[in-house]
C-alpha cells in the first residue's frame, strides 16, 4: 500500500527534535494507520529499528521477566532474535500492540532514565485499564492520540497542494464566498469523504482505483474486526452488552433526537447494568460520546449530565458501512444524505471537532423547544455550532445568541450545504471548512 501523508509525520518529527523527549505511546483504534506511520518515521530517522508486535509475537511477552532494567530487557530481546541491531543512539524500539503486554509500560521509566534508546509504543488500548499504564509510568511517557484521516489528509491523498488548501482557509478568514465551481467541486469531494471515511486502506483504494469498488466490503470487514476485538479484549466487562451498544448506534442516530438510551438497547435493561460499556468503546477509539449540557453556559467540563448522551462513530465511513445496503446505495449514487435525519452530517462534524481536540457537548431542554448540535468555546465565550442537513430555520441558534439568559454566548457557527456568510450574529460555512474551525476561532480573537 502506498504510504499516505499524515499529520502524525510532522508530529513525530517534532518529537524526535526534542532533546528531552519521553517514550511515546500512540493510541487509537485499529486500522487508522498507526503502525505504517511509525515504520515510515523509523525508516527516515533511524539506522536501526527493533519492531516487536506483542499480539503476533507472543515469545516476546517474557522479555520483562528479569525486571525492568534496560540491559536485562535488551538481553532477552537479543536472546529471542540475535539479528536485532541494538546500537545506542541509532535504534528505535517500536513496541506494537501494547494492549497485549501492559508490562511494557512499566519499562518506559527505565528507558527514559537510561537514555540510550528512543521508544515508541502503539496500541488500541482495548481491554486494559489505561489508568494501570498511567500509574506504571507517570512522568516518563508522552501520550499521543491518533485518529483516522481528517478532511485535510483526504485532500492531500487526492493530490491537493498546500497553496490550494491555504486558499480554502483564506476564503473562510476573509469571509469571501466561493465561486459556484469551487463550491460544487469541494462539496463533491466532501461527499466522497463522508461515504468513505478516513481509514487509510479504504482511502488508498479509492484514490488508486478512482471509484468506490471494494470500499464497502472493506468498511464492513473493519466493523466485523471491531466486533472480534470486543469479544477478545472486553475482559471483565460484559462482552454481550458492549456488542449490544455497538450494534445499536445506527438505530439511535436514525431517530429524531439521536439520544442514546440504554433502556431501549435491551428490554428491561438498566443503566447500572451497562456501566462502563460506553466508556470502553470510547477508550477503544471506536466511538465519540457527546454529552448533554445541564445549561448552555460556561464552563463546559463539569456542566453536563453524564447519563444523557449521543454516541457517534469515530469514523463516518463506518457509520455508512453499518447501514442497510439500500441506504448505502442511496448515499453513493443519489447523494441523498438527508434520508438519515441529519445523523451523517452530525456524525462527521462531531468527528471533525474531536480531531481538532474538542470534547463533544450538545444541549436540548426538557420540552425539546431549544436544542443545539454542538458547543465549543474560545477564550471568553461559549459558541453554539449548528449542523444543518437541510436549509431550514435556525430558531434555536438565534435564541441562544439573542436572549439575555444565555450571557456566555455572543455569536454562533452554522455548517451546511451553503456558501460563506455572516449576518452579525452567526457565521455560515460550508461543511468542508469545518476542519479549520479551531484555527478560525483562534485567529478571530487575535484581530
Amino acid at each position: 500500500m502506498e504510504l499516505l501523508r499524515r499529520k502524525i509525520d510532522r508530529d513525530l518529527g517534532l518529537w524526535k527534535s526534542n532533546p528531552d523527549r519521553l517514550p511515546l505511546i500512540i493510541k487509537g483504534a485499529r486500522q487508522i494507520g498507526k503502525t505504517e506511520s511509525i515504520r515510515k518515521f523509523a525508516k527516515e530517522h533511524y539506522a536501526h529499528t527493533v519492531e516487536i508486535n506483542f499480539a503476533l509475537q507472543k515469545q516476546f511477552l517474557g522479555i520483562f521477566e528479569n525486571g525492568f532494567e534496560v540491559d536485562a530487557i535488551l538481553k532477552n530481546i537479543s536472546l529471542i532474535n540475535p539479528d536485532f541491531a541494538l546500537v545506542p543512539g541509532e535504534t528505535l524500539l517500536f513496541f506494537d500492540e501494547l494492549q497485549a503486554c501492559p508490562n511494557c509500560a512499566t519499562s518506559l521509566k527505565s528507558f527514559k532514565q537510561d537514555g540510550r534508546y528512543d521508544v515508541i509504543c502503539s496500541g488500541s488500548l482495548m481491554g486494559i485499564s489505561y489508568r494501570e499504564i498511567e500509574s506504571n509510568s507517570v512522568g516518563y511517557k508522552e501520550d499521543y492520540e491518533m485518529h483516522s484521516m481528517d478532511f485535510e489528509e483526504f485532500l492531500w491523498a487526492k493530490g491537493y497542494r498546500e497553496n490550494q488548501i491555504a486558499d480554502l482557509y483564506r476564503h473562510m478568514s476573509e469571509l469571501e464566498p466561493f465561486s459556484r465551481l469551487e463550491l460544487e467541486t469541494m462539496f463533491e469531494i466532501f461527499r466522497e469523504y463522508m461515504v468513505l471515511g478516513g481509514m487509510p486502506a479504504i482511502v488508498n483504494s479509492f484514490v488508486k482505483n478512482k471509484n468506490y469498488s471494494g470500499t464497502l466490503k472493506m468498511q464492513k470487514q473493519i466493523l466485523l474486526d471491531y466486533e472480534e476485538d470486543i469479544t477478545k479484549y472486553a475482559g471483565g466487562l460484559d462482552q454481550g452488552r458492549i456488542l449490544n451498544v455497538y450494534r445499536k448506534i445506527p438505530v439511535f442516530l436514525g431517530k429524531e433526537n439521536k439520544k442514546f438510551q440504554i433502556s431501549k438497547v435491551e428490554h428491561g435493561a438498566r443503566s447500572r447494568e451497562y456501566m462502563g460499556t460506553v466508556e470502553w468503546l470510547d477508550n477503544a477509539g471506536i466511538v465519540n460520546v457527546c454529552y448533554c449540557m445541564a445549561q448552555p453556559e460556561l464552563p463546559l467540563r463539569g456542566n453536563y449530565n453524564p447519563d444523557s448522551y449521543k454516541i457517534y462513530f469515530r469514523d463516518t465511513g463506518l457509520l455508512i458501512g453499518s447501514l442497510d445496503d439500500e441506504v448505502q446505495e442511496d448515499l453513493r449514487f443519489n447523494k441523498n444524505f438527508n434520508t438519515y435525519k441529519g445523523a451523517i452530517y452530525e456524525n462527521i462534524i462531531g468527528d471533525i471537532l474531536v480531531k481538532q481536540g474538542y470534547p463533544l457537548y450538545f444541549y436540548r431542554n426538557e420540552k425539546g423547544t431549544l436544542e443545539m448540535d454542538f458547543f465549543v468555546r474560545d477564550r471568553d465565550s461559549l459558541i453554539p455550532v449548528e449542523v444543518k442537513a437541510a436549509d431550514g430555520a435556525t430558531a434555536s441558534l438565534n435564541r441562544l445568541i439573542q436572549e439575555e439568559a444565555y450571557g456566555d454566548i455572543r455569536y454562533g457557527i452554522k455548517f451546511g450545504m451553503k456558501n460563506i456568510g455572516y449576518n452579525g450574529r452567526f457565521y455560515t460555512f460550508p461543511y468542508f471548512l469545518a476542519f479549520f474551525l479551531k484555527r478560525f476561532l483562534r485567529e478571530r480573537q487575535q484581530v
